[in-house]
């Protein structure tokens, strides 16, 4: 089977330079869906139970699901490795955490002790961006599916469990989820060759080689990716400082005067 012809993933053909803007995914199940879920969100009886915070969290989420799977930035995902690394991110990073918190009420009585929702997604993730798991994303609609339900999930634990424990446990579990997303980000960077099958001839036509789009995305992993999750860090470090500084305040004597 020709190599250019065999790789049509669920975001359609890699697009050339000249169309990608126009390639909006109009997938009838995923539109449908959407569909209801904007009614829903948007609706003011029935948003009316959920508090403004959630329901605001939930609606970015849903806009940024438009925004990777219905816009032209889903087809452009098939013709860059970085784009679907992006595109990975920001499910991750991004719609993850936002669920986590809108649908929290719902989430809080699922077990999700910290270490072991921070090992499955660091593995989720490792086993998605190996290249053969990734090929077979890329080539088949209901495996794709599975990669992004899983990707999404096992965040949405992750975030939901960081919620839930300590600061001192939460700061370490993103420590260590920093480290092991800069680990293979390092990987894929200074691979020698292009490993990922789907993405060596759909980068050609942008005059780009798939080793430099496959160097690109373990950049954009390794770095804004593992910066990410040390920013996140470094707030619920900063909350644990505000807290315990204000603990402190509260117990201090006060001198008679």
């Amino acid at each position: 089977m020709d190599e250019a012809q065999r790789w049509v993933p669920y975001c359609g053909e890699a697009p050339s330079p000249g169309v990608w803007l126009e390639r909006w995914n109009l997938d009838p199940v995923l539109c449908t869906g959407l569909a209801v879920l904007a009614w829903v969100l948007w609706h003011p009886v029935m948003a009316g139970g959920i508090s403004r915070g959630r329901i605001r969290s939930l609606r970015a989420a849903w806009i940024m699901v438009f925004l990777l799977y219905v816009s032209p930035l889903c087809a452009f995902s098939s013709a860059f490795f970085t784009v679907r690394v992006v595109h990975h991110m920001a499910l991750v990073l991004v719609i993850a955490p936002l669920l986590a918190f809108g649908l929290s009420r719902r989430l809080d009585s699922l077990p999700a002790p910290v270490w072991t929702s921070t090992t499955m997604a660091a593995l989720v993730f490792w086993i998605w961006h190996a290249p053969s798991a990734y090929g077979a994303a890329l080539s088949s609609v209901p495996v794709y599916a599975l990669m992004q339900f899983s990707l999404a999930a096992s965040a949405v634990l992750f975030w939901t469990a960081l919620r839930r424990t300590s600061a001192a446990q939460a700061l370490a579990a993103l420590l260590v989820t920093t480290v092991q997303m800069g680990l293979l980000g390092a990987l894929i960077t200074f691979a020698a060759r292009p490993m990922y099958a789907p993405h060596f001839l759909s980068t050609l036509s942008w005059g780009v080689l798939p080793l430099e789009d496959q160097q690109l995305a373990g950049l954009t992993m390794w770095a804004p990716g593992s910066l990410a999750y040390l920013c996140a860090a470094v707030w619920i470090g900063w909350r644990w400082m505000r807290a315990d500084g204000s603990r402190a305040d509260r117990t201090v004597p006060v001198e008679s005067t």
